[in-house]
């Protein structure tokens, strides 16, 4: 904006100049040829000079200096048609300050400070031809003008580098943020696909894992003639689907838990107790399941809760399908400061070691990895103790007061 009220002063005043060394002319004079002579190159100086700036304006889009490579042509005619009307008239000395400006302009700093100061000679000169005598003030007055269009040339410059440097900074910071704004947006996209992945594992994955391990014993029953076993595992698979089916909605609708929500939390792990116990013995290598709690039950975040209802289900499917075992206990604990959910089973044990920290590339190995994921987020943590020939406890600890600060 500043830049811009510059130019138009610059332009404004030198109309303003030509018009009154125009008007002093016309005063002056007695002659009608020299009259018609100073309207004629006035006249072609104003047209010269309104086309030039017009059309350097429209190309040079205000670059200081200007890159326009006719504008130094455009400004010698300028310069040439003032010396003359600059011989016809001593007042047209003042046209001298613009262009003082226009040279710091087009011809940038180094060629305009010789320009400049050829320009103040010819006007030193110029009041010597028409006065007859040289003073003082003659040259003071030139030379100071001279003077303050440098300065003024050199803080429009200035201003205008400082205009480039922030316009700079500007798109770059545009760039940044918008740089920003995809990582965040992949960032995002990734965290949630990791979350669904997680989702899907700890319901469809699990419960269609129960269906096949039942609908095979249910198959094998089947094959001996055993229809009332094989009726049974079907009621088995029924039961199951329709479990999964009310998670998948539930994870569809994006609840944070399976289920009625408005029963407890123990509630739902004897339940979940009794399924697992249920579909262990319909696919022919049945354990019992046994639920415990211990301290008194306090209300819980709900993604605290869900949490520890997607540990349980981890948990005992990890057991249904790897342990073996003739028996599996899961503990429910309240504390003061954290609720802890623990997992035992008698089965063959394993390798701690051998427990990948992430999903294989087969897809398998993600419940535990989830898990894990899962409980950092809420402060809490995982552990998994066991031994070959020795059982299996999982362990799960999550802190109340982490948990109800990040809610």
């Amino acid at each position: 904006m500043v830049l811009r009220v510059l130019r138009v002063g610059l332009h404004v005043g030198f109309a303003a100049l030509l018009g009154v060394g125009l008007v002093r002319v016309l005063l002056s004079e007695t002659t009608m040829p020299r009259r018609i002579t100073a309207v004629a190159l006035s006249a072609l100086l104003a047209g010269l000079y309104l086309a030039g700036t017009i059309a350097e304006k429209r190309h040079a889009a205000g670059r200081a200096p200007s890159t326009v490579r006719w504008a130094p042509w455009w400004l010698a005619g300028v310069v040439l048609l003032w010396l003359v009307l600059l011989y016809l008239h001593a007042d047209y000395s003042w046209l001298a300050f613009p262009l003082f400006f226009l040279h710091l302009h087009i011809l940038g700093q180094r060629h305009s400070l010789f320009a400049v100061a050829l320009l103040t000679a010819a006007v030193i000169a110029a009041g010597w031809y028409h006065s007859g005598s040289l003073a003082l003030p003659q040259i003071l007055g030139p030379v100071v003008g001279a003077i303050f269009a440098v300065i003024m040339g050199m803080a429009y410059q200035a201003l205008y580098t400082e205009g480039v440097n922030q316009r700079l900074a500007l798109d770059e910071l545009r760039a940044t943020r918008a740089a920003l704004a995809e990582e965040q947006h992949r960032a995002g996209t990734l965290a949630e696909r990791t979350r669904l992945a997680r989702e899907i594992h700890d319901t469809l994955a699990q419960g269609l894992s129960s269906i096949v391990l039942v609908s095979r014993s249910a198959s094998a029953a089947l094959a001996t003639g055993d229809t009332t076993a094989a009726a049974e595992r079907l009621e088995t698979i029924g039961t199951t689907a329709a479990e999964n089916l009310a998670e998948a909605r539930d994870f569809v609708a994006d609840l944070s838990s399976t289920g009625d929500g408005a029963r407890s939390l123990a509630g739902r792990l004897r339940r979940l107790c009794a399924s697992t116990e249920r579909t262990a013995v319909a696919a022919g290598h049945g354990f019992e399941v046994v639920f415990r709690q211990d301290g008194t039950a306090t209300s819980l975040p709900a993604e605290v809760a869900a949490a520890l209802w997607r540990a349980a289900q981890s948990g005992l499917a990890n057991v249904a399908a790897h342990a073996h075992a003739k028996r599996a206990v899961l503990s429910l604990g309240y504390l003061p400061d954290a609720v802890t959910l623990d997992i035992f089973d008698d089965g063959e044990g394993m390798d701690t070691g051998a427990i990948p920290a992430k999903p294989r590339a087969d897809g398998t190995g993600y419940g535990l990895a989830g898990l894990r994921e899962r409980l950092g987020l809420l402060g809490g943590s995982l552990e998994v103790e066991s031994a070959p020939g020795e059982g299996t406890v999982l362990a799960v600890r999550i802190p109340l007061h982490t948990a109800e600060s990040s809610s």
